[in-house]
């Protein structure tokens, strides 16, 4: 696991893009696992300033509520529409979101689950955190080995998610989302984090134990996982100056 710390937001995002540019040149045809929320917001628009060549590149989403309609302001696919894929030049057809109004949606999330096992996996998955380490929407006492499936989101959750909507009341209780073993199964992880409230599930992710506790340990089991993360975010690792000085001393070639 490697631990990048930077400055600020900004220069963290920044680092970011690069390396997703940097795969997407040396992979035309990537397949990547794509993540919502407030953190991703302004690496995705320096991704669309970057003018790269979508047009051979396949996505899969991390999750979606159950129950919102594709064109629902809250909906991960019109967050997604609005701040990546209406802005780039990537067929339709290579877009891959769950249904939230799935007739089933079990098979919704077995039909997922094979189509993006067909495209022979994921090259890079990007990843937040929440609160409570949670990855995905996989809460506090997923599986480690889960698949895709719904999930039933915690109360915390809901509230850290109710600024995106009128009032908590009306935060989707259900989403679907890739399993945690799913996630495993990518070639490279990426996670983002920023701000102190990210601080304590950050230590336990990169320095506790792995334990279903906190779902975003179990990326210490992973062979190639990038951890960015703003000064805030670093603030409770107790290795921290290591991180830095290891970061300081790459060679060339290893540098993004």
């Amino acid at each position: 696991m490697e631990i990048i710390i930077q400055p600020n937001p900004g220069v963290a995002t920044s680092l970011a893009a690069r390396l997703l540019g940097k795969t997407i040149r040396e992979k035309p045809d990537a397949v990547l696992g794509l993540a919502t929320g407030g953190t991703m917001e302004a690496l995705y628009r320096q991704l669309v300033a970057a003018k790269l060549d979508w047009s051979g590149v396949t996505t899969f989403n991390l999750d979606e509520y159950v129950g919102l309609p594709p064109d629902h302001p809250q909906s991960y696919h019109h967050f997604m529409g609005e701040n990546l894929f209406h802005h780039i030049n990537m067929s339709p057809r290579s877009i891959n979101i769950p249904d939230g109004l799935a007739a089933s949606i079990p098979a919704e999330c077995e039909a997922y689950e094979r189509k993006l096992s067909a495209t022979g996996g994921i090259d890079l998955q990007l990843l937040g955190i929440g609160t409570d380490g949670h990855i995905g929407f996989n809460e506090q006492s997923s599986s480690l080995a889960s698949r895709n499936r719904i999930k039933t989101l915690t109360p915390q959750t809901r509230k850290d998610n109710a600024r995106f909507f009128a009032s908590e009341e009306q935060v989707p209780h259900h989403v679907i989302t890739m399993g945690i073993g799913t996630i495993l199964e990518s070639r490279h992880c990426v996670m983002l984090a920023f701000g102190a409230r990210k601080a304590k599930a950050i230590a336990g992710a990169v320095e506790g134990p792995i334990t279903s506790m906190n779902p975003a340990s179990a990326l210490q089991n992973h062979p190639k996982v990038t951890v960015i993360l703003d000064e805030a975010a670093a603030a409770d690792l107790i290795l921290k100056d290591y991180y830095r000085w290891v970061y300081e001393q790459k060679p060339d070639w290893q540098k993004i």
